[in-house]
């Protein structure tokens, strides 16, 4: 089902789904087939929170195996947890001829609940409705034939989605600001120690030019020498802090929390928190790469070098 609205085309995504050939960007709204859903009435009042808790919220009724991620909502007293697995998504749209890189938002419907006042038609088959405040996906043979039933169109969406990232990992908008200013601080230290080693060097210079003036000797072409290889020895000491720092900034993305920091003029230490085994791996490999010694303790990794 093809519908326009926020100026782009918005697609009603399920199982038996006709394959089709796209090429513009597009929004996706999934029926409840890719995720599982609990709604729970706890005494937390911010959404960072129940963030927090929904893995706990589906202990034991996912498969481990899998990466699922999570998407948290309130829905009047009750706060909704929806668990869904990104690379399950990605796949089956690719599978139906929607590449990834297309995809501007990601929707569910359990988001729109309140909208389902009539069973809304998905196909000549089946039907998405309201039951006990639950959208679910059923036959159109349960439905009494008096009762009457809508097409889904663009009232449905709601205002807030999963965007797709550049690797086409499903993030929130919360994650994706997280991110942002984990990386405009690292921007942000990478100009000051700038900003440092300019003042530093343009001080050098000064002090290089007050005593070439009080001592003639020194410009001859050994002293010159000499005082132009410790300037390069300083650039050069800089210049592998900067990439040693950008190198380690790389490793801490999705799944990744920074513990512990220290770095001073001959070495470094770092504490990373992983969320799973896979993420911890994939940072070791980083680490390894980078030639830097690696202590592990389960998912928290230490990582240290010398500058």
């Amino acid at each position: 089902m093809n519908f326009m609205g926020n100026n782009k085309e918005v697609l009603l995504v399920y199982k038996e789904m006709e394959k089709l050939s796209l090429t513009h960007p597009v929004n996706i709204m999934l029926t409840p087939q890719f995720y599982t859903m609990k709604k729970e009435i706890l005494a937390i009042r911010y959404h960072y929170q129940a963030k927090k808790i929904a893995p706990s919220i589906f202990e034991g009724l996912l498969n481990r195996e899998h990466p699922y991620e999570y998407f948290v909502f309130k829905e009047k007293e009750a706060w909704v947890f929806i668990a869904y697995n990104p690379e399950e998504i990605k796949h089956f749209l690719e599978t139906k001829g929607i590449s990834p890189s297309l995809i501007s938002k990601l929707f569910f419907v359990q988001q729109a609940q309140e909208k389902f006042i009539e069973p809304v038609t998905v196909n000549q088959t089946k039907v998405l409705t309201t039951i006990d405040g639950v959208v679910v996906l059923l036959p159109r043979t349960l439905l009494s034939d008096s009762r009457n039933t809508t097409t889904f169109d663009t009232h449905f969406v709601p205002s807030s989605g999963i965007s797709l990232s550049n690797n086409h990992l499903l993030i929130g908008k919360k994650e994706a600001l997280i991110f942002t200013t984990l990386f405009s601080l690292f921007a942000g230290l990478f100009f000051i120690e700038g900003w440092w080693y300019s003042q530093n060097l343009t001080a050098q210079q000064r002090e290089k030019q007050i005593l070439l003036a009080h001592y003639p000797g020194l410009q001859s072409s050994l002293q010159r020498e000499s005082i132009l290889n410790k300037y390069h020895t300083i650039d050069h000491r800089e210049r592998q802090k900067r990439e040693t720092i950008k190198k380690l900034a790389s490793m801490i993305f999705k799944g990744v929390t920074l513990r512990e920091y220290h770095m001073n003029e001959k070495n470094f230490k770092l504490t990373l928190n992983c969320n799973n085994k896979k993420i911890a791996q994939k940072v070791r490999s980083m680490a390894i790469a980078s030639h830097f010694k690696i202590t592990s303790n389960a998912n928290t990794l230490v990582i240290e070098g010398n500058l």
